[in-house]
């Protein structure tokens, strides 16, 4: 089956239907293609405080301010209220490496089918929601808002993006980095910022960014891959397609064997970034529906809303 090329403004208004069964708080730790064994969970929304009061029975003594007790001589505690909004910032890829797939859909098509379906979930649980979409010519921002005009803006733009990447090849300068540095100035404070991408480029700019975004914020990376490209066992008369023109892969086995060292030592190097920075990495393949991977990855059942 051919994958994918591009992916409709309409075809991102209909995947409203599977945003459902996932959330971006998982209820157990997330194992991903990056950080092998290793486990990480978001932190999830905070705890507001409130209030001091006087203690009641059944209050929880972890509560217990022990300073206003020992003043007032008398057991206050501390009361908190979970924090009831966490704006998310989906920073899609959308670059010419993303420009890949083997089957089912491009790298390109599945990121923006899971910020289509990110954006529908945030909205439905009352956060806000925007996006910073770019390629090496363009770059969108679109700072979160609670409403659904703002995540038809988002999808416009994913569509449009996405359009581009299947006409002539993209002359510009972009970076994965000048994208999280737009990331890193919109959100200042308690943002879930969702990285989606397959790191094509990152480096050591790239931590010193990451590191600064996860200080003050959630972070969350969804590495796009495709199983071709981690495991490319090419054949005689395999043809690459770029730009409209069509290219022969080299059959030989010395190829196969550099390909696969070349993402081999990509996977190893981000392995142990992301692990230091206890950021949780989701794999997302692209010959699987993403909204079933999702709810995989978060350990929650098809049915659940």
């Amino acid at each position: 089956m051919a994958a994918r090329i591009t992916i409709s403004v309409d075809e991102l208004v209909r995947l409203k239907a599977d945003a459902r069964g996932f959330s971006f708080l998982p209820k157990q730790p997330v194992h991903s293609l990056l950080s092998g064994r290793h486990a990480s969970r978001l932190r999830g929304r905070g705890l507001a405080f409130e209030e001091i009061r006087g203690y009641v029975q059944g209050d929880d003594v972890r509560t217990i301010d022990w300073k206003v007790t020992a003043r007032l001589r008398s057991p206050h505690v501390r009361v908190y209220t979970e924090e009831r909004e966490r704006p998310v910032l989906l920073v899609v890829d959308q670059r010419q490496p993303m420009f890949f797939g083997s089957r089912r859909a491009m790298k390109s098509v599945t990121a923006a089918e899971l910020a289509g379906l990110a954006a529908w979930r945030t909205l439905d649980s009352g956060d806000r929601v925007g996006g910073i979409v770019f390629n090496e010519e363009e770059k969108v921002i679109l700072r979160p808002q609670r409403s659904q005009h703002r995540v038809m803006q988002l999808l416009h733009e994913l569509a449009r993006f996405n359009e581009r990447l299947a006409g002539e090849p993209l002359g510009g300068e972009g970076t994965l980095n000048a994208a999280l540095e737009s990331a890193l100035n919109v959100a200042r404070h308690d943002f879930l910022v969702v990285l989606i991408s397959d790191l094509d480029g990152a480096d050591d700019r790239t931590r010193e960014l990451a590191t600064r975004i996860a200080a003050h914020n959630d972070m969350l990376v969804v590495a796009v891959y495709d199983p071709l490209g981690i495991n490319l066992q090419n054949h005689e008369g395999m043809l690459a397609e770029w730009g409209g023109d069509k290219y022969p892969v080299p059959g030989e086995e010395g190829f196969r064997e550099a390909f696969q060292s070349v993402f081999a030592d990509v996977l190893e190097r981000w392995t142990s970034i992301f692990r230091a920075l206890r950021v949780p990495v989701l794999p997302l393949s692209t010959v699987i529906e993403p909204a079933e991977q999702i709810r995989e990855l978060f350990g929650q059942k098809m049915g659940s809303p």
